[in-house]
């Protein structure tokens, strides 16, 4: 039948001749009607009878072997994730004066080296989901070298690099990082343990050629980004795929694989046993069901947010019942017709 949009995510329509697969304890069924639902359990099910739709389900993102009833309760936690590693791109200001003094709060302050320095911070977690900032400082020290360090004001003690070592980056003639020559001659790696936490080992990726730090006559513009970290974090939401696939949407901003719908393909789908509700058990007729995903092992897609309407075709119902309705008449007319004779020959005897 046709889809209807319906803009409910746990409305599913399939698109091909597979069946969904819905279980009432150990006893499977087999149905085309997706206008599923959450039941308080998290459970998704058929409404009109209970009947728990079936799935793989995912633990950390991996699917797990098995068909089982797919449960989906929101409040389900998703572990935090300590940082281990960060990117450092932008612009180091090549034109820049070099600078002068000792680099502390004293020389930062000091407006003649006002462009020969400059400092970037971002947000990093350990193994708790604890936030912690990470700042670090760059300030120029020679032709195409700037030495940098970590401000480790805001960080538990016994952070590496530590605060009073200096590390040096430096630049090829063409601005882009010169690694072999830096200091050290890997990407740099920030250590910390924070309290009750496991340690956290945060890798600085410093990129190659000018998709990493560079050193370009213009503004300065070092910047940390793309750190892969983040607390622990509560569903909130789900979302359903053409693959069938259900990602939920945790408070931390990230999207974690939850579980997979199974399809089910018949040899034969006319021979399949109505039992009611729209639902149907297989006979010797249809054949076995032969389970698979959406596009693999059924060439099935499911469509979100829609329902399959009736495949009955109005306009062909329409001109048949317009044309029994006229066979009826005209029956009618000829049964009165009928009537009228054998009336005339009763009064032509009498």
């Amino acid at each position: 039948g046709n889809l209807e949009t319906t803009g409910l995510n746990t409305d599913l329509a399939i698109q091909g001749d597979a069946f969904f697969v819905v279980a009432k304890g150990a006893e499977h069924f087999y149905t085309r009607s997706g206008n599923f639902q959450l039941d308080a359990g998290g459970r998704l099910v058929s409404p009109t009878n209970g009947f728990v739709v079936q799935g793989r389900m995912a633990t950390n993102g991996a699917f797990q072997d098995g068909i089982q009833d797919i449960v989906l309760p929101f409040g389900q936690k998703t572990a935090a994730k300590p940082t281990d590693n960060f990117k450092l791109g932008g612009n180091l200001d090549a034109s820049a004066p070099v600078f002068t003094g000792t680099f502390d709060a004293t020389g930062r302050a000091d407006p003649q080296n006002a462009k020969s320095w400059t400092e970037t911070s971002i947000s990093v977690y350990d193994s708790l989901g604890n936030q912690h900032d990470l700042k670090l400082f760059f300030w120029k020290t020679g032709a195409n070298k700037w030495d940098w360090q970590v401000d480790g004001t805001n960080l538990p003690a016994g952070f590496t690099p530590a605060n009073t070592t200096s590390q040096q980056v430096v630049f090829n003639t063409d601005g882009t990082l010169d690694l072999a020559s830096s200091t050290p001659t890997t990407n740099p790696v920030i250590s910390f343990t924070p309290s009750g936490a496991d340690p956290v080992d945060i890798t600085m990726d410093l990129g190659s050629g000018v998709n990493g730090i560079t050193s370009y006559a213009g503004t300065s513009t070092a910047v940390m980004r793309d750190q892969n970290g983040y607390t622990a974090g509560t569903l909130v939401d789900f979302s359903i795929d053409r693959s069938g696939t259900i990602s939920g949407s945790f408070s931390n901003g990230t999207n974690v694989v939850l579980a997979q719908i199974v399809l089910a393909d018949f040899n034969n789908p006319s021979g399949l046993l109505r039992i009611g509700d729209n639902m149907y058990s297989p006979s010797g007729n249809s054949g076995g069901a032969v389970l698979g995903f959406s596009l693999e092992g059924s060439q099935s897609t499911i469509t979100s947010g829609a329902l399959e309407m009736s495949n009955v075709d109005l306009a062909q119902e329409f001109t048949s019942m317009i044309v029994t309705q006229r066979g009826f008449q005209a029956n009618s007319r000829v049964i009165t017709n009928s009537d009228e004779m054998l009336q005339e020959v009763v009064n032509l005897k009498r």
